[in-house]
């Protein structure tokens, strides 16, 4: 509402003289005076408005009161969060065990699969899904992932023997064996603080080995020496509904990671454990779209990981983050006597992959797509 003032017409008033002077004059008294008036409406106003809202109900107050806190609150929280995938964790859990994946460890059969299956169409398998996300939802962002597909054989080619990702390279991402702990901060910080709690559900499943056989869950790798054991919470996107029920706290903690893998085939959590005098073979990881976090939960003497051909020892209750798909080999040189080596393993997102990028990547490398 725009306050004019008023104009009156005074007609008992005597025209005054037509002098510039008395002229001025009486337009200026006339204006303070109706302007005055235009005042003591807009005061009145005010007060009839406050005085409707101290008669409102004090229930219907608080409830929009609540409303809009509750509002402030979500726009703040969206604004803070990070893009989320797809699908939760519990999603998949419930659509792995409705597949009947219950084993500790299973390999995709699907000739489909782009994780498991190599054949010449892989490339033309990836751009339909990449053509079929940007039909869906939008081509933005979408530039260095069309780069990486187009020329994919290239790069996986022409790459240094140092990295030669296995499945999909995504070009212009900074490359270097080993990360900083401040790369992924929150997920590194929150997986720290829960050292106790992943070692204990641990130490209960390890308890099953006294028997001297392989446990259900666990899964036996191919090793020049020693034994790899491996269980797995969550296998190529794929979560292992039976381990997870074994291990409640430490599964419930991987909904709580930013930027844990879990809805594609790159995407894996597990607990891996190398007995005394084990030798783990060099190779490539699938690709350089994430980094794989190590959370030490016990670190014998002489145990090392050699990434890239840079050596680094893992520490209890520290978490160690590099990219396998650079060269990378693992040992346990200790003696039997101080028990294995054990980690918490955990792929994250590479930090230098955008939220569009994520959301695409889980799109075209869904499990069984």
């Amino acid at each position: 509402m725009v306050w004019v003032p008023l104009r009156t017409t005074r007609t008992d008033r005597r025209a005054p003289l037509c002098t510039p002077t008395t002229r001025c004059t009486t337009m200026s008294l006339e204006w303070l005076i109706d302007w005055s008036w235009s005042l003591d409406g807009l005061r009145d106003f005010i007060a009839t408005g406050i005085q409707s809202f101290r008669d409102c109900d004090a229930t219907a107050l608080a409830a929009v009161a609540c409303l809009l806190v509750l509002f402030v609150w979500y726009c703040y929280h969206v604004g803070r969060e990070q893009p989320r995938a797809y699908a939760t964790v519990n999603a998949l859990m419930q659509s792995a065990e409705a597949n009947g994946v219950q084993n500790g460890y299973v390999y995709c059969h699907s000739p489909e699969c782009v994780r498991c299956t190599h054949h010449d169409g892989l490339n033309q398998k990836l751009y339909h899904n990449l053509q079929e996300y940007a039909k869906r939802y939008s081509w933005s962002g979408m530039g260095r992932i069309h780069k990486g597909i187009r020329e994919q054989g290239r790069y996986l080619n022409s790459r240094p023997s140092i990295q030669k990702p296995e499945v999909f390279f995504l070009p212009d991402l900074p490359t270097m064996p080993y990360f900083s702990r401040d790369a992924q901060k929150h997920d590194v910080e929150l997986l720290e603080r829960n050292f106790q709690t992943i070692l204990c559900e641990f130490e209960t499943l390890y308890k099953a080995f006294s028997n001297c056989s392989l446990p259900q869950g666990w899964k036996m790798n191919s090793t020049p020496s020693g034994e790899w054991f491996t269980f797995y919470l969550v296998n190529q996107g794929m979560c292992v509904p039976r381990n997870c029920r074994r291990c409640p706290r430490t599964y419930r903690l991987l909904g709580s990671l930013r930027t844990c893998i879990g809805n594609n085939v790159f995407g894996n959590a597990c607990i891996s454990v190398l007995s005394p005098g084990t030798v783990i073979a060099e190779h490539y990881g699938p690709t350089n779209i994430r980094i794989r976090c190590h959370l030490g939960l016990k670190t014998p003497s002489n145990c090392e990981l050699v990434v890239g051909g840079e050596p680094q020892c893992w520490a209890e209750g520290r978490c160690l983050l590099f990219d396998d798909s650079f060269l990378h080999t693992a040992f346990h040189e200790g003696p039997p006597e101080e028990g294995p080596r054990v980690v918490f393993m955990v792929d994250l997102w590479h930090p230098n992959v955008a939220a569009a990028e994520r959301q695409a990547l889980d799109f075209i490398f869904a499990p069984g797509r």
